[in-house]
């Protein structure tokens, strides 16, 4: 009998050793410690944004799950062609338990609390990723390496790294611009609504500061609504038009009699913001293009010898292993499309 408990005892004791050696612990952004497989093999990525993240540091082949917005994404169908074969388990009423389940993913990543909460309620893990800044950026380009493994720990740190000295880079070169030379900049969030901008408290008006302008809206986060009376009040130098549908919405302010007193439309400086596998203006990695852009847009004398094209093509072939043409780069430049 003592013998039987012994043995028992004995091979529940190198199960759970067993259990713990093939398990691993990785902390998400609100401090939540969850347990996930040592090695894991199937990812299903909820948050938009997240999943160029994911391809950046080389995990595309572990998504058995995306969003329709990344599906949809023409750049990133361009660099990782596979996304056509990877399920969109997300939908307008939230996330599709019976297709996430037939997924069979080893971990789920997800944006807010709410979907964390239903992926745990349905007996998966799920840890929280997203952030508002740039040290956030870093901090989810971490959790999510961590969660891949393989060489995405270190591709993380090489990415964070070139973010760094971007934004190094760009502190040097504007340490003596004074404010009145820093341009005034409204941001709206993408062509479907004109009155619908991103403010100072946001990742946006991070990159608007250091770029060296400063956000027309500094005290308002990010997609919020304001009117014309607005923008004609705030009167910005710059005024920059991010994600979809956003050379026609150029075209529109550009002809409105309504913004033709303002600025910015007067001295022809209402621009696209380039989009590549990911929005380049808010939650992607691409972010660290975003800064050298903005700051040349803002500062064209201080960084003359910037070639955006070269620093576009370098990025994807260094990060995706993808040849973009010289071509390509200006069209994610110009927030275009690829040629078909």
């Amino acid at each position: 009998m003592k013998l039987k408990k012994w043995l028992i005892a004995t091979v529940l004791s190198l199960s759970l050793t067993a259990n713990m050696a093939f398990a691993k612990t990785i902390t998400d952004v609100k401090g939540k410690t969850v347990e996930i497989p040592d090695q894991v093999e199937r990812v299903v990525d909820l948050w938009h944004a997240n999943n160029q993240v994911v391809l950046l540091l080389g995990g595309a082949d572990k998504l058995v799950g995306t969003t329709n917005v990344i599906k949809a994404n023409p750049w990133f169908n361009a660099v990782y062609p596979n996304i056509k074969n990877v399920p969109a388990i997300n939908s307008q009423n939230g996330v599709q338990l019976e297709e996430l389940l037939t997924a069979k993913p080893d971990v789920v990543l997800v944006s807010n609390k709410p979907a964390q909460e239903e992926v745990e309620k349905a007996g998966l893990k799920a840890l929280l990723i997203g952030f508002q800044d740039f040290d956030g950026l870093k901090k989810t380009v971490r959790i999510t390496a961590d969660v891949l493994g393989d060489k995405a720990p270190t591709i993380a740190e090489d990415y964070i790294q070139e973010l760094d000295t971007n934004i190094q880079l760009v502190n040097e070169r504007l340490k003596d611009v004074p404010q009145e030379k820093r341009p005034s900049v409204i941001h709206i969030s993408n062509g479907s609504n004109l009155f619908k901008i991103d403010g100072g408290k946001s990742i946006i008006g991070e990159w608007v500061k250091l770029a060296g302008g400063h956000n027309a809206f500094e005290d308002q986060a990010n997609l919020v609504e304001v009117n014309i009376e607005d923008v004609l009040k705030a009167n910005p130098d710059v005024i920059i038009v991010g994600s979809s549908n956003a050379d026609k919405a150029v075209e529109q302010i550009k002809a409105d009699p309504l913004w033709a007193s303002v600025s910015a439309v007067k001295n022809g400086k209402v621009f696209v913001n380039p989009t590549g596998t990911f929005p380049w203006d808010r939650y992607s990695g691409e972010e660290a293009l975003q800064i050298l852009w903005a700051a040349k847009l803002f500062h064209p004398a201080q960084f003359a010898d910037i070639d955006m094209v070269a620093k576009t093509q370098q990025f994807y072939k260094k990060y995706y292993n993808y040849e973009l043409s010289k071509e390509n780069a200006e069209q994610i430049l110009k927030g275009q499309n690829p040629v078909q």
